[in-house]
C-alpha cells in the first residue's frame, strides 16, 4: 500500500542560529537530529536540518546485524518488528511513502529517514559479519517536521509533512505557527567562534584499544597482505576509549567549533549520543537523481605559522604515496558507482584538490554520475557502502583482512549519518572526527591508509592526529553554557 502526504511549508526571512534553535527546540528530546553544515565554504553544503521526533507520524527504526528484523517504534510509543534488514525496510517505506514535489525549495530534503548505519552493516552489503557492535548497527527516525536553515541565503525553512484530514492540517499549520513564534526569539545565525583545545598526546595513547606497539604489528601484517597482492590499499583503524563524564551535546557544541567541518551532525536516539565533524561526503543523490561521492585520502596537519602551514599544505598535495592512495580509492568508487548509474555517466570531476580545516589539511576528491532508472537510492547505498575510503582496495577482500587485524566492532565510526529523503535523494556523509557515547563510554575511532611505502611511524602519528581532533573536544569548552538535555537511559 502507497499513501501520498502533503507539506506545509513557512519561510523566516533570516537564518536563525542553529545552535540556539536546537538548543530551544529539542535540547530535552530523548530522539533528536542536527544535521549541521553551518561552518560555510565555497562549494560546499549550505543547509542544517534539525527535527525530532514528536510530529504525528514520526518513528524509530532500530537494526542488529543478523537479528532478521527491525523494530520500529511508532510517535505513541508502540513498537512492532518488521522482517528483514534496516536498509530493506528504508527501501520499502521510502517506495512507499511520498510528497508532491515543491516548487522553489533550494534543497532535496524535504522529510524522510534521518540517522545512521553502523560499519558492521557491511554484512548486509557483501561483507562478512565478524565483530559485534555493543550498540545499535543502524537507527533511524522518519522525520516529519523540520526546520532548514539556509546559511547561504539567510533564510529559516519550516515543513511539517501532513496526513489526510482536517485535524491534521490543522496540527501542521499550529506547529508552523508556534515554532515561527518561538524562533523569532532566538537569535540570527553566526558562525560559531573558534576555539583551540590544547591536546596532550602522550595521555591520549593511554586511551588506545590496541596501543602503538600492536598497530605497529598491524601495519607490518597489513604489508605482507600488499606485498602477496592480496591488496594495494588498506585502511587500518584503531579506537579510543574513554569514560563518559559529559554530554554528548555538550561535546558537540565545542567539538563543532574546534574542529568545524561541512558534514558535521549530532544524533541522539535516546541512551546514545553522536558528535561528528565529518569533512567528508559520501553518497549525494539530488532531485535530479545525480550521484556525488568526495573520498578523502591524505592528511596532513595545520600549523599556526603561515608559511610552515603552506608547505605542509604543498607538500600534502605533491607527495607520490598520498596521491597514489586517494587516486586508488577513486578507482574503487568509480567501480561502484558504475555498477548503479547509466554507462558513460560516471565521471571525476575534480581529482586530488587540497581542502583545508582547523585542524588538518585533507586530499579530496569528486566523482559524479547519474542512477540508472531501475535504480533507487538504497539499491545505490547497498552497491557502495562502506565507503571505499574507510576499507582500501579491492574492497571485500581488503575488508576480510581488516576484520582478521582489528579486534572489536567500528561501530558507527566507518559508516555513514545523513538524510534518505522521500523524494529518491539523499546526503550522506563517512563517518569520521566522530565521538560516540553509549553506556558511560566515549568511543573514537581513527585510522589511515597502507601502501607499499608507507612508513609505520608516520601512520601511527596521522591515526593519532585524527583522533585528537575529537578527543580534544570532551572536555567541553567552559565558556558555553551548559545544555539542558534529558539524561542517559
Amino acid at each position: 500500500m502507497s499513501f501520498s502526504l502533503t507539506l506545509q511549508h513557512r519561510i523566516l526571512e533570516r537564518a536563525v542560529d542553529t545552535e540556539s534553535a536546537f538548543l530551544r527546540l529539542y535540547g530535552a528530546s530523548a530522539t533528536a537530529f542536527w544535521l549541521d553544515s553551518e561552518h560555510v565554504e565555497p562549494g560546499l553544503d549550505r543547509f542544517s536540518f534539525l527535527g525530532d521526533t514528536t510530529g504525528p507520524l514520526a518513528e524509530v527504526v532500530r537494526y542488529r546485524v543478523g537479528s532478521g528484523s527491525v523494530t520500529v517504534t511508532a510517535a505513541g510509543g508502540r513498537s512492532r518488528t518488521v522482517p528483514g534488514t534496516i536498509l530493506d525496510y528504508l527501501d520499502t517505506e521510502l517506495r512507499t511513502r511520498s510528497v508532491p514535489p515543491v516548487e522553489g525549495l533550494p534543497f532535496d530534503f524535504c522529510g524522510g529517514y534521518v540517522g545512521y548505519l553502523g560499519y558492521e552493516v557491511k554484512a548486509d552489503c557483501g561483507g562478512a559479519a565478524v565483530h559485534r557492535a555493543p550498540a545499535p548497527d543502524a537507527q533511524w527516525l522518519f522525520a516529519d517536521r523540520l526546520v532548514v536553515v539556509d546559511h547561504l541565503a539567510g533564510r529559516t525553512h519550516l515543513l511539517a509533512l501532513t496526513g489526510s484530514g482536517t485535524a491534521a492540517a490543522r496540527a501542521s499549520a499550529a506547529w508552523l505557527r508556534t515554532t515561527a513564534e518561538i524562533l523569532d526569539a532566538v537569535p540570527t545565525w553566526t558562525d560559531p567562534p573558534p576555539i583551540t583545545v590544547d591536546l596532550d598526546g602522550a595521555h591520549l595513547a593511554e586511551h588506545l584499544v590496541r596501543g602503538r606497539a600492536q598497530y605497529l604489528r598491524d601495519i607490518a601484517a597489513c604489508r605482507r597482505a600488499l606485498q602477496a597482492g592480496e591488496s594495494y590499499e588498506i585502511t587500518l583503524t584503531d579506537q579510543l576509549t574513554v569514560p563518559a563524564t559529559t554530554g554528548g551535546l555538550d561535546v558537540y557544541r565545542t567539538l563543532r567549533r574546534a574542529n568545524p567541518a561541512p558534514y558535521s551532525a549530532y544524533l541522539r536516539f535516546g541512551d546514545l549520543e553522536i558528535a561528528c565533524s565529518s569533512p567528508e561526503r559520501f553518497l549525494k543523490v539530488d532531485r535530479h537523481r545525480g550521484v556525488e561521492t568526495k573520498p578523502i585520502k591524505g592528511t596532513a596537519r595545520r600549523d599556526p605559522d603561515p608559511e610552515v602551514d603552506d608547505r605542509l599544505r604543498r607538500a600534502l598535495t605533491e607527495d607520490p604515496k598520498t596521491r597514489a592512495e586517494n587516486v586508488m580509492i577513486v578507482d574503487l568508487l568509480r567501480n561502484d558507482l558504475g555498477r548503479v548509474c547509466e554507462t558513460g555517466s560516471v565521471r571525476v570531476h575534480r581529482l586530488l584538490a587540497t581542502e583545508s580545516y582547523s585542524t588538518v589539511h585533507q586530499l579530496v576528491s569528486t566523482v559524479r554520475g547519474v542512477l540508472r532508472a531501475d535504480i533507487g537510492v538504497v539499491d545505490c547505498l547497498r552497491a557502495c557502502f562502506p565507503g571505499g575510503s574507510m576499507t582500501g582496495a579491492p574492497k571485500l577482500r581488503t575488508m576480510e583482512i581488516i576484520d582478521a587485524l582489528e579486534t572489536r566492532a567500528r561501530g558507527v565510526y566507518s559508516g555513514t549519518i545523513g538524510f534518505l529523503g522521500l523524494g529518491g535523494t539523499a546526503d550522506l556523509n563517512i563517518v569520521i572526527r566522530t565521538a560516540v557515547r553509549y553506556r558511560g563510554e566515549w568511543q573514537i575511532g581513527a585510522g589511515g591508509a597502507i601502501v607499499l611505502d608507507s612508513v609505520d611511524q608516520a601512520e601511527y602519528d596521522e591515526m593519532l592526529l585524527k583522533a585528537g581532533a575529537v578527543f580534544r573536544a570532551l572536555t567541553p569548552d567552559p565558556a558555553l553554557p551548559a545544555a539542558q538535555v534529558p539524561a542517559a537511559g
